[in-house]
This record gives C-alpha cells, sequence and structure tokens, in this order.
C-alpha cells in the first residue's frame, strides 16, 4: 500500500530515498549523517550504512554492511519525513524487477556487505527539488523496516538522519566572530592609547583604563553577547538542527575550542585522578552517534576527523566497481564495519559533545584555555614593558606612557581582574557541571578552588568600591573621587568607568546576573522548561534595570547595551516555543529558528559597524571622566597660582602667620545647578588659631573688594 502527500509521486520520494551520502564532497548533494537502529531482537543488524546521492553527476554511491541470522526473504517499508511531517510511506518486494536490490534478494546468513557506484536515470532524478539541495540542515529521517514475505515478522529497522551537507555551522562564522571581537579589543586599545597620548599617563598604567570601557560597543560588550548567543544553546529543549547548528559557532567565546591532544591529554589526567574513560573519553566520542533531543543525530569526534575520513571514501569509493561480500569472502577491499555507540544528549552535554568535547572534560579544557589566555596576557604585558624600557633608553619616551612603566603589576593584575570578571559567567556554569557532571576528583577541587578565588576576588572589589564611596560621601557628599581621583581611577574603575557617577553601582547587579545565569543553566541541565522560564526572569529584570537607569555614561552605551538586551529577552522568549512539554510543531519551530538566526546575526554585524566606527574616532575624542579630572587639575592650579599673588589673601595670610601657604584650594567638580566642566572654589585650608579668629574669612571671590579669579589658563 503507497500513500503521499501532496506533490509527492512514487517515483519522486523513491528518488529522495536513495539520495543519501557519507559525507559532503559536492555542492548538491544529499547524504546520510548517521544512523540508529529502531528495532528489538532483529534477526537482521545493520552495521554500516552510509549512502549518497551527487544531483551533479547523477550518481549514488552506497557502502553497506551487516549481519543476518538466516537467509530469508524480505519486504522493505520505507517511511520518508521532513520537519516532523510524514510525507512518503511506500512498501516494495527487493526481489521484484521494478524495485530489485541484489543483497536483499534473498537476505543471506551471515555477514554481509557492498559498496559501489550507480548512476541514476534522468527520470528519476529529476524527481528530487531543487530546494532539498539549499536549505541548511534540513529536518528530514528516513526509516527502514525489513518484514518477512511470509510471516510479516519484523527483522530489520533502521532510521537515518538525512542532510544535503549544507549546515549554519561553518567555520568561517566563528573565524568572523573571533574577528569582530579581535577588533573590538583593538578598538579598545586604541581609545586607550590616544588617552594616554592626550594627557593621562593613567590611561596605560591598568591595561585601558579611562577610556576604553565607555566606548561602546566595547570589547566586554561584544564578547558578552557571543556568550549569551552560545549560552542560548545549551539550554535542555529540542532545538531545530539550523539553530543548534548556528549557536555552535560562537563555542569559542565560553572557552570550548575543539582540539584532540588537548582532550587526550585531559583523559589521561582524569584517568589519573579517579576518572572513568570507560564511559567518557575523547576515542569514546569519536565513535559515537549523538542522539539530540529533538530526534535527529549527529557523529562524533572532530570535524577533521570526519573531513579526513569523507575524503578517502569517496576515492575509495570512485575508483571502484560494486562490490558484494558474503561471510566474509568480498571481491575487493573493504573495511571492517565501523562499531559506534548511540548516546542520547541534551543541554550542555550535546553542545559540548557536538564540539567534539567529552562532558566529563568540559570544565578542564575551559581551565587549560583560560590559563593559556592568562600566560599570553602576562607575556604580552612584559614584552610591552620591554619595548618602552628600551625606548626609553635610546630614544624620546612620551610622558603618557610613563605610568605603564611604573604600574606593571598593576596593569596585569588589571588585566586578569578584568578577564575574570568577563568569564564569571560561564565560569559558574562550568564550575557547577563539572560538581554534578564530573568524575575526577581533582578536576572538583581544581573547579572548587578556581570559582572561590574568583568570586573572593569580585567580592573583595565590590566591598572596597563601596566601602570607598561610602567614605567619600560622607566627606564630600557625593562620589565624584571615584572617578576624579588618580588613585581611585587607577584601582577600581575597570567596575564602574562606562558608568554615571550616580550608578557607579550598577556592575554590582551585573555580578549577580552573570552568576544566576551560570547557576541556572548548571542546575537546571536537563529540565528545559524550568531552565528557560527562569532564565528568561533574570534576562528580563536586567532588562528593567537598564530601561530603569539607563546608567551608561555615554547615550551610544545605554542605546546598544539596552538594545542587546532586548534581543536577549527575545531569544530566551523564542526558545520557549522549542520546550518539548509545549508540543509546537516542527516547522514552526524551525521557523522561530531561522528568525532568530537573522535577528542575531544581524545584532551582530550592527556591532561589527559600530567597532570600527569606534575605532576611528578613537583616536580623536577623550574619555568624558579623564577630561573632567584635568578640567578641575588645571583649574586647581590657576587658583592656586592666583591666590598666591591676590594682595588681600596675602594680608589675610599673613595675620595668621603663613604668608605663603602651600595648601591647594578644593574645587567641586560640580558647578552651579549640577553643571559639568565648571569648577568653583569652595574654601582654601589653613591653619586655625586657638579661640576665635580675630576676623571673619572672606572667600575668595564673589566679595566687595575680591578680583574675580581670571580664565582658565590665565
Amino acid at each position: 500500500m503507497t500513500r503521499t502527500a501532496p506533490n509527492w509521486g512514487p517515483k519522486r520520494l523513491l528518488a529522495l530515498a536513495t539520495a543519501f551520502a557519507s559525507s559532503t564532497l559536492a555542492d548538491s548533494v544529499l547524504k546520510t549523517s548517521s544512523f540508529t537502529t529502531c528495532g528489538n531482537d532483529t534477526a537482521i543488524t545493520v552495521q554500516k550504512i552510509d549512502i549518497q546521492y551527487n544531483n551533479d553527476n547523477k550518481t549514488v554511491t552506497f557502502d553497506v554492511a551487516g549481519t543476518s541470522s538466516k537467509v530469508q526473504n524480505v519486504t522493505a517499508i520505507l517511511d520518508v519525513s521532513a520537519y516532523g511531517t510524514a510525507i512518503y510511506s511506500n512498501t516494495f518486494n527487493p526481489c521484484e524487477a521494478g524495485t530489485f536490490v541484489e543483497q536483499l534478494c534473498p537476505v543471506p546468513a551471515g555477514s554481509f556487505s557492498a559498496r559501489g557506484t550507480q548512476k541514476i536515470p534522468d527520470e528519476y532524478a529529476s524527481m528530487v527539488p531543487d530546494i532539498a539541495f539549499a536549505v541548511p540542515d534540513i529536518a528530514a529521517q528516513a526509516k527502514l523496516q525489513l518484514k518477512t514475505l511470509d510471516t510479516n515478522e519484523e527483522v530489520a529497522c533502521i532510521t537515518s538522519q538525512v542532510t544535503n551537507g549544507k549546515t549554519a555551522s561553518v567555520a568561517a562564522v566563528s573565524y568572523i566572530a573571533a574577528g569582530v571581537a579581535g577588533l573590538a579589543l583593538v578598538a579598545t586599545g586604541v581609545s586607550a592609547v590616544s588617552s594616554a597620548f592626550a594627557g593621562g599617563s593613567a590611561a596605560l598604567s591598568g591595561s585601558g583604563t579611562g577610556g576604553a570601557g565607555t566606548i561602546s560597543p566595547s570589547f566586554t560588550e561584544v564578547f558578552g553577547w557571543f556568550q549569551g548567543m552560545a549560552m542560548n544553546g545549551m539550554l535542555s529543549v529540542s532545538y531545530p538542527p539550523v539553530y543548534s547548528s548556528f549557536v555552535k559557532n560562537f563555542g569559542f567565546s565560553c572557552g570550548i575550542i575543539p582540539w584532540t591532544d588537548m582532550q587526550v591529554a585531559i583523559d589521561n589526567f582524569r584517568g589519573a585522578t579517579g576518572g572513568d574513560l570507560s564511559k567518557d573519553s575523547v576515542e569514546i566520542l569519536k565513535n559515537s552517534t549523538l542522539i539530540l533531543a529533538d530526534g535527529s543525530t549527529v557523529d562524533g569526534g572532530s570535524a577533521l576527523f570526519k573531513t579526513k575520513r569523507a575524503v578517502e571514501t569517496f576515492h575509495a569509493l570512485v575508483l571502484r566497481e560494486i562490490e558484494t561480500s558474503v561471510n566474509g569472502t568480498t571481491s575487493g577491499d573493504s573495511d571492517d564495519p565501523v562499531t559506534t555507540i548511540k548516546q542520547k544528549v541534551q543541554g550542555i552535554t550535546a553542545f559540548v559533545n557536538t564540539l567534539s568535547v567529552p562532558k566529563s572534560n568540559t570544565f578542564m579544557t575551559v581551565l587549560l584555555i583560560v590559563a593559556i589566555v592568562i600566560a599570553a596576557i602576562i607575556v604580552g604585558i612584559l614584552l610591552v614593558k620591554v619595548i618602552l624600557e628600551f625606548w626609553a633608553l635610546f630614544g624620546n619616551f612620551p610622558k603618557g606612557l610613563a605610568g605603564f612603566r611604573e604600574h606593571y603589576w598593576g596593569s596585569i593584575a588589571r588585566a586578569i581582574t578584568s578577564l575574570i570578571m568577563l568569564l564569571y559567567g560561564i565560569w559558574v556554569l562550568y564550575c557547577i557541571f563539572q560538581f554534578t557532571n564530573g568524575d575526577s576528583w581533582a578536576a572538583k577541587v581544581l573547579a572548587g578552588v578556581s570559582l572561590g578565588i574568583f568570586t573572593g576576588i569580585l567580592a573583595f572589589f565590590s566591598y572596597k568600591i563601596w566601602s570607598t564611596a561610602r567614605k567619600l560621601k560622607q566627606a564630600e557628599g557625593d562620589v565624584s573621587g571615584l572617578y576624579d581621583d588618580k588613585n581611585n581611577w587607577m584601582k577600581y574603575s575597570l567596575f564602574y568607568e562606562s558608568y554615571k557617577k550616580d550608578y557607579w553601582w550598577i556592575f554590582v547587579p551585573v555580578i549577580v546576573y552573570l552568576f544566576a545565569k551560570g547557576c541556572i543553566l548548571a542546575a537546571g541541565d536537563g529540565h528545559g522548561m524550568a531552565q528557560t522560564s527562569a532564565q528568561l526572569v533574570v534576562e528580563g529584570l536586567m532588562l528593567c534595570l537598564l530601561l530603569w537607569s539607563r546608567p551608561f555614561e555615554r547615550k551610544s552605551g545605554n542605546v546598544i547595551n539596552i538594545t542587546i538586551q532586548v534581543v536577549r529577552v527575545l531569544s530566551v522568549a523564542c526558545i520557549l516555543v522549542f520546550v518539548e512539554e509545549f508540543g509546537i510543531a516542527q516547522t514552526t519551530q524551525t521557523v522561530t529558528g531561522v528568525v532568530l538566526i537573522a535577528v542575531q546575526s544581524a545584532l551582530t554585524g550592527v556591532l561589527a559597524l559600530l567597532i570600527m566606527w569606534n575605532a576611528i574616532n578613537a583616536c580623536c575624542k577623550e574619555n568624558p571622566h579623564r577630561k573632567r579630572r584635568k578640567e578641575m587639575g588645571k583649574s586647581t592650579s590657576t587658583l592656586f597660582e592666583y591666590h598666591l599673588t591676590d594682595p588681600l589673601y596675602r594680608e589675610d595670610a599673613a595675620r595668621h602667620g603663613h604668608p605663603h601657604s602651600s595648601r591647594r584650594p578644593q574645587l567641586s567638580p560640580h558647578g552651579p545647578q549640577g553643571s559639568r566642566g565648571r569648577y568653583h572654589l569652595l574654601h582654601v585650608e589653613r591653619p586655625r588659631e586657638e579661640g576665635p579668629s580675630p576676623r571673619v574669612s572672606r572667600p575668595l571671590h564673589g566679595c566687595r573688594g575680591q578680583r574675580p579669579l581670571p580664565p582658565s589658563g590665565a
């Protein structure tokens, strides 16, 4: 009995059913990426099936191997589905003339295999729709059942994932994303250097203090955006293949980088510290077929391994005709069937496994990557210091870079602290994941110690900044000293340099936000609905905070960060569509995934354009906080020189025995009515005499008989 969906005739579906492949080596191909068995205690066991249809030369190459307990005649039932919808179902006898398959007529006893290349007639090839070769990560499956001809008993069942070789997981996308992040880092550095030469040695005294953080989008914002997209792919929901492939492109931002040699070293470390390599290792992953939450399958192992195998297979197939083997006797060379392990994965495990990282190796992988980055930072700063020292010895050394020479260790500490702030969210995620899924006691100890150190460093700086702000507010009435005092700025500004003075404390909720995201993802792994709902609440609260406070110093910072947060909230809301409990159709999920890709890609492109624009402007603009500090210092010097030459001040000072006081007048960085960039004199500190003063102290300006203050720079 044959059932066909509209526009899908038997011939077209027969052609589509045979249009599978073992790897992609042409632009127009369909292939089987992997297969799983769907029956129990079957008489026929399929060990290997790789079939490819090449639409360019209208050929099918196949490589099939299996075993059968006895010789038997079978009936084949083929079901094809796309995006969760059954599009074809057909029953045929492999011994009939129109559907003859030699290796199945009859199925031999013992082991059997077949490989070769066959030409497909044009009338069948034309039945394959062109869209099948164009849509990336198509969600299609083919199910083949073999039943005995006489008793109708099922003797074999195979489900195979069908794909056209086109995917949203492209190495070029990862390289472009890394390039955008690198461009943001360069723009940040250009801003810091330009600020240094503009007149502030503090700009380079702390690896980018002052101007770096206030330019949007900054490196932290861009890298955090990439991390957010990657973390969206770690939820325990049924992602459409196109979206799960897309988010893998940003795995590097979370420290997940395929590196086989590193994984082997980590496996050895785990094996020596209580890990069970028989259950989870890079070798097991390489020979595994991963069954994702949506039912699709993915081969484990690195892309390099699969590409090498694909090239070798292609060359072997094009050089031979059809080869068959029964009970170990073959007419040509034949590879031994590969024994694969089927693993159902979801959430964080699925994300890291598809990037060729075993789940038990996840924390150690990120730890080693971060250690390499920290080592690179230290070596890089040391190299810059050496260059500057030689420059100072043999050249005209600029004053703007003098601060770096004086604060070398501070620069390293600041850079590492910035890295901790940047990675804190994913660090919480991986440490908790290691506690719940790791098998090495040493890795768990490292996770606990490192998480304690990271949290302790952020808590220490949070307390110090809060304590300093409280003292400044008690002494001066506000927290301007966090920005205007160079010592405070050099020590703490990396946490609040992007924010307005009234919202210096925003970095504390940001740290809490990062901690909450990591905890939700790791602790809720395997519970998609709870994960997604909690994540939506956290993202929504952060959006409300940004809309209420608009804390960034520059308007561009507020616009960009609020836009990023809006997209984050909408992204998590869309991910609710992928929650299995809601039972939403796969076609709707796929459309939602494509929309997410479009929106997130568009925002990434906008950020890249803004980074390039800011890099051009970085050399022309100065950090507003530093600018106000410089103006205040210049005004202080002018007033100090003026009041020493003022006869009235000299007369007043002489009465108190200090004809030439060396105390500078104190200035308020807030002019009348809170106007910025204007300063007024509050008072001049001078020694007090015991008892009441013989004369009322006069302000230095604004009184009768007092000359007005000269303009700045006079």
